[in-house]
């Protein structure tokens, strides 16, 4: 484009200019209004900003106004421009002057009130190429503030409106349950602080993702456990029965465990079995306990799911009680029939006569059928059987 020292420009590059220009500030009035209807700008605007976001909102802030400020310079200009062309007899100097020469007058007196920031606004005269230029640069740091908090905020507000949200349930629950929840009251404290830093600082708030992710998970721990509570309102009494059933499973389990110790202790030689549990009475006075807790049904439903762990894992003890001291008396049998089957090993190899093997097969089968048993002894004495066959094995 010819600037304004130069010769004129010809009627058809005016009017090609003003067509380009006129389509320019048509997509440039355009971004500015998605720019300024942007939902993060209005509540930006709105809000008291801190730390990081609250400095890049403010320089935001004052790009937005000379953006607009530079706008207003560049229309003002095309405004005459176009004027001077509808004329009976246009100015080709004077239009080249507008569109190709300093022509953008910028007063800082001309900046709205209520567009003004700390970017302080300086006087001069520009090209519409500069105004567009500085247009661009301008908007395009500015959006990318806008879209930066955009991103914080999407990231970091759903877990928080989640967490809103189970909290709000969590209080129907308690509110059905007609007892105060101080949990909850500690909860919705802490989600206010949270929901506090990450509006007015989102882009501070980037450290914030595991402190909101606990908060989703307690609020949704908490509603979880009322509801516990009020399930258990309606199935205490199909409940307590099933526990009281289970309890004497584990008494059942735990008097077997005694019989099969006291078994042992007859059949095998210092087994050096501990002592069976004995948890059923305990566990039966607890769950006649959960009587005294009335109405106060977190409470109780945190003491019966308490209990109900306590009495799965004492019937585990109790069978596994049962099944320890009962593998002694397996190892007794497993011990022989290894026997057995090695003496049939020396029929086989024609050795039945041996003096020696019998020998070694008497004193295995004595401790073996004596009761008790001495198991440490009769297991060398059948390896010591064991191996005296497999050398004849070898040998033969």
């Amino acid at each position: 484009m010819r600037g304004a020292g130069g010769p004129p420009m010809s009627l058809e590059g005016v009017d090609d200019a003003l067509r380009r220009r006129g389509e320019e500030r048509e997509r440039v009035a355009g971004d500015l209004l998605d720019l300024d209807g942007h939902q993060s700008v209005a509540l930006l605007s709105g809000l008291a900003l801190t730390g990081e976001t609250g400095r890049r909102w403010e320089r935001a802030r004052g790009l937005i106004a000379t953006l607009w400020w530079l706008f207003d310079g560049y229309r003002r200009v095309l405004d005459l421009a176009q004027e001077a062309r509808a004329a009976g007899r246009p100015d080709l100097a004077r239009l080249t002057a507008l569109l190709a020469g300093p022509s953008v007058e910028l007063k800082p007196e001309d900046v709205p009130v209520e567009r003004r920031s700390l970017l302080r606004a300086v006087g001069e005269q520009i090209t519409l190429d500069v105004a567009l230029a500085r247009m661009d640069e301008a908007y395009r740091e500015a959006a990318a503030t806008v879209a930066a908090v955009d991103a914080a905020w999407s990231e970091l507000l759903p877990p928080l409106d989640r967490a809103d949200a189970a909290r709000r349930a969590a209080r129907d629950a308690a509110t059905a349950l007609g007892e105060p929840d101080p949990v909850l009251d500690r909860l919705d404290a802490a989600a206010a602080r949270l929901r506090e830093r990450v509006t007015t600082d989102p882009l501070g708030s980037a450290a914030l993702g595991p402190d909101l992710a606990a908060a989703l998970a307690a609020a949704t721990a908490r509603l979880a456990e009322l509801e516990r509570a009020a399930l258990l309102r309606e199935d205490l009494a199909a409940r307590t029965g099933r526990l009281a059933a289970r309890i004497d499973e584990v008494a059942a389990a735990e008097a077997e465990a005694r019989a099969v110790r006291d078994t042992v202790q007859r059949k095998i030689v210092a087994p050096g079995l501990p002592e069976p549990p004995a948890q059923a009475a305990a566990l039966r006075d607890r769950l006649a306990a959960l009587g005294t807790v009335g109405g106060r049904w977190l409470e109780l439903a945190e003491r019966l799911a308490a209990l109900e762990q306590g009495v799965e894992e004492a019937l585990a003890r109790a069978r596994a009680a049962a099944d320890s001291a009962g593998g002694l008396i397996g190892r007794r049998d497993e011990l022989r029939g290894r026997l057995s089957a090695y003496q049939a090993k020396a029929f086989r190899l024609g050795h039945a006569e041996d003096a020696g093997l019998a020998v070694l097969y008497g004193a295995a089968r004595d401790l073996l059928w004596t009761a008790p048993c001495d198991l440490r002894r009769a297991t060398v004495a059948v390896a010591e059987y064991q191996r005296a066959i497999t050398r004849i094995g070898a040998a033969g």
